[in-house]
């Protein structure tokens, strides 16, 4: 797949001003060399969002949102990051280039593999036409001709190569078998993959076919069957009609999860249009922070049956360790031999609405299922209930849910609070965030700050201000200091030096994504009081002193713990002798 260069986003981004675009959606008011607002992220009356033009930055500090403009768009207009940057580059008048990223192909070949899938959903939408067979099946479970033909459906008939000769004038066979369109075995003649089957295109974010499911006509196994795994198809990562659903909403702020393709467009027709579904898998922890980034609210639908109550569980599983604040969750168990398609014809879209409006949220569901799970009148069994609980919420990220889970959970096993949390195995610290001005308000899940480092309190000046990474001179020494993230300095210092002219947000964007990344998105919160501004090079220099300082006495000590082993090297003795009287000093 394709990337975009670095050196373009730092270029798009030094281009775009982060205060007309947050301006452009939500109201503005300046405060000293700010902006705020009441938060777009989360309800509140007293402003708590800010926006700092010199960082090209915003930070929310009720819900804690944050980042760059690429980061606001994502959040704000429900974008994923490629559609982002293309945004802002229109804004900008820019033109978005793409080079090759290693060992995933060049850009011609992603694009051909694209127009590949996009050729077929044609073809299969022009069989369908001329297969009364299949279009009998679709008016037996109730479709239209216009759902039909919203969602693409198609058919392939069941031919050998009915597809491959058609495509074959256009594309190569390699392509369609890279594309997953044909298969072959044992290195024989390649033939259709799909065959005899309804065809339900998969489209991206962007309406872009990258993959089909399909079900079978007649009899046989498998009755499902989908895109393989390919460069432009991730079954894990993609959700069937949520192209479709954003669509017909693009300011969407809930979607029902169901499991089946059938259930999303029946649901459809009957007028709910915020269905999606897994392509036949079980929800995984990619699908559901896409999903988190389209919709704060989510509602899972499953069958009432045992079956359904554990793939209910699993999906729990993997929601609570993205479980922030302002994120809901509900479950919605459907009477046993129903399934959206079923109840919406049976109840009508009312019905299924006020169902939906019954299903129970994340927590409770979470608390009543550890309950059947294990005999609380027991001294053993509430043991085993705290072991359990407190492995599902060990990455359950902080917050007031997440408290009062904790809360409640604590009471079950017979606990204190206290004693919970210390169950909880120690997970890696996130570095605080350094000061901020007294005008801002502290949220109440705020961890207790931790002491600024000299290390910490540089990053978060660099990050401030980058340009005063070009006085700092020979910093090589930095590079042998043993003490806790140096190694970010030393990063961050390496790229200023090579990009001198790097933004606040250009430097951000460099570490989308990562555990580095989000160390200094916190940190990036900091700046100076305003009394303290014009002294912010000489804070820089006494953090950086400190950390000379730091370094002086681990080489001192080093250099001394050799010599009382052998001899120094003329040159070391030449350099303990200067750290000595450097020290002395």
């Amino acid at each position: 797949m394709s990337r975009i260069p670095q050196a373009f986003i730092d270029e798009l981004l030094a281009r775009t001003d982060i205060v007309e675009l947050v301006g452009s959606r939500v109201t503005l008011k300046k405060q000293g060399r700010e902006y705020a607002a009441c938060c777009p992220f989360h309800a509140e009356k007293t402003p708590s969002f800010y926006v700092t033009p010199q960082k090209q930055f915003y930070h929310c500090f009720g819900c804690g949102a944050h980042g760059t403009a690429i980061s606001f768009l994502m959040e704000y207009d429900n974008m994923d990051f490629v559609e982002a940057v293309e945004e802002l580059a229109r804004r900008a008048g820019m033109e978005v280039p793409r080079e090759s990223g290693p060992g995933r192909g060049d850009s011609e070949g992603f694009q051909r593999l694209i127009a590949a899938q996009e050729a077929a959903a044609t073809h299969f939408t022009d069989n369908l036409r001329r297969h009364p067979e299949a279009v009998d099946y679709l008016k037996q479970r109730g479709l239209t001709g216009e759902i039909a033909r919203d969602f693409r459906l198609g058919f392939a008939p069941n031919l050998r190569d009915d597809l491959l000769r058609t495509l074959g004038k256009t594309f190569k066979e390699q392509e369609l078998l890279d594309a997953g369109l044909a298969t072959q075995r044992d290195g024989g003649p390649p033939y259709d993959r799909f065959r005899g089957r309804i065809m339900f295109p998969i489209r991206d974010s962007r309406g872009r076919v990258v993959g089909f499911g399909a079900r079978l006509l007649g009899p046989g196994e498998p009755k499902y069957l989908n895109t393989p795994e390919t460069p432009v198809f991730h079954k894990g990562q993609q959700l069937y009609g949520l192209y479709e659903a954003r669509k017909a909403s693009p300011r969407l702020e809930e979607l029902l999860v169901v499991e089946g393709y059938m259930d999303v467009i029946a649901l459809a027709q009957f007028g709910l249009r915020n269905a999606v579904a897994t392509l036949g898998t079980a929800t995984t922890r990619d699908h559901l922070e896409r999903l988190f980034r389209v919709v704060p609210h989510l509602v899972f639908c499953f069958d009432g049956d045992r079956a359904g109550r554990e793939a209910a569980w699993r999906a729990l599983e993997q929601t609570l360790p993205v479980m922030r604040d302002g994120r809901q969750v509900r479950f919605l168990f459907l009477p046993e031999g129903e399934d959206p398609d079923t109840l919406v014809r049976r109840e009508g879209l009312e019905g299924l609405r006020a169902r939906m409006g019954q299903a129970r949220p994340l927590s409770d569901v979470l608390i009543d299922e550890l309950r059947q799970r294990h005999d609380a009148g027991t001294r053993e069994g509430r043991a085993a209930l705290g072991t359990q609980a407190t492995r599902l919420i060990r990455d359950m990220p902080d917050g007031l849910l997440r408290a009062q889970i904790i809360n409640e959970l604590a009471q079950l096993a017979s606990v204190s609070t206290d004693q919970f949390e210390r169950g909880l195995a120690p997970r890696e610290a996130d570095p605080p965030p350094a000061p901020s001005p007294s005008h801002r308000p502290t949220p109440a899940n705020r961890r207790q700050r931790l002491e600024i480092t000299p290390v910490r309190l540089a990053l978060s000046i660099l990050l401030d201000q980058p340009t005063l990474a070009r006085e700092l001179g020979d910093m090589d020494w930095l590079q042998d200091l043993q003490a806790p993230g140096v190694k970010i300095l030393v990063q961050v210092l390496e790229t200023l030096a090579q990009n001198p002219n790097l933004t606040t947000a250009g430097l951000l964007e460099r570490w989308r994504d990562s555990e580095t990344g989000r160390h200094l998105l916190k940190l990036a919160q900091w700046q100076p009081p305003p009394s303290q501004e014009e002294s912010v090079p000489t804070l820089l220099r006494d953090a950086l002193g400190r950390l000379r300082g730091q370094y002086t006495e681990q080489r001192t000590e080093a250099l001394l713990a050799k010599a009382s082993r052998s001899a120094l090297s003329e040159d070391e003795k030449a350099e303990l002798k200067a750290l000595l009287t450097r020290k002395s000093r």
